[in-house]
């Protein structure tokens, strides 16, 4: 898939790093020597991951309380980012959410700027402060985790998916302010059975299972191959893209 030795010495940046498929992704990483930042809400989850690559693949591993909705929480992320590491190579904006709500009616102003907070302000913020870092060094790249509901979306979860649509924009203004040195790319989610999906009804899954072409949810890991293809000298000729990572969704 990649060199198991290309990013020895990179400095990976995870969002939502702590479960789910920022987890895997962290894991990955740091199986190929990378030094890791995993940045999430919850301090001791990041402490407890941290503790594990480090101890399994002899890395750096940083632990960050961040809530990206938070703009001077990004800033904060960002500072500490390279007063420890010096350097971010790859930043991945991974962290999410999609409350679920009764109507769209019901939708409140609190969680209307709570999901744009954290799907959108954030990695705009992050990509913005680190990508011009990026830039102004060495290069990198960005991959933010988008969601095939940007392109399909539907009335559970519509601030979402305009959320994840403003996302897919900011991929490919950011690919050309801050080329050619940065590359920027997004990874358009599916179905991914994680810690989210435990909120999801038993229908929900058979939907999922009938309608798409792959008849199944995706798991965690299924997102590594993605986001290392992305970060890795394989894709020197891709930026501005967003990858459908979705199993199928008609």
């Amino acid at each position: 898939m990649t060199d198991r030795t290309e990013f020895s010495g990179k400095v990976v940046l995870v969002t939502g790093g702590s479960r789910g498929m920022g987890k895997a992704m962290v894991e990955a990483f740091a199986a190929r020597g990378a030094s890791v930042i995993i940045a999430s809400r919850k301090i001791e989850a990041c402490q407890e991951l941290a503790v594990s690559v480090s101890s399994a693949y002899g890395v750096t591993a940083v632990p960050v309380a961040c809530n990206v909705s938070s703009w001077s929480d990004c800033d904060a992320l960002t500072e500490r980012a390279y007063a420890e590491l010096g350097r971010v190579d790859v930043l991945i904006n991974n962290a999410g959410l999609s409350p679920l709500y009764p109507s769209l009616n019901e939708v409140s102003e609190a969680l209307f700027d709570k999901v744009i907070g954290v799907n959108l302000r954030g990695p705009f913020r992050l990509g913005s402060a680190i990508g011009t870092r990026m830039a102004e060094g060495e290069g990198g790249s960005i991959i933010n985790i988008s969601s095939i509901a940007a392109i399909r979306p539907g009335p559970h979860e519509l601030p979402y998916a305009a959320a994840k649509a403003g996302l897919n924009v900011i991929t490919e203004g950011m690919a050309h302010a801050f080329g050619p040195s940065v590359r920027v790319n997004a990874i358009q989610a599916g179905p991914f059975r994680t810690d989210i999906s435990t909120a999801w009804s038993p229908e929900t899954f058979a939907r999922f299972e009938q309608s798409l072409a792959l008849k199944r949810c995706g798991e965690a890991e299924e997102i590594v191959g993605a986001a290392l293809y992305f970060a890795s000298s394989a894709a020197s000729f891709c930026t501005g893209a967003v990858l459908r990572l979705d199993g199928g969704t008609p």
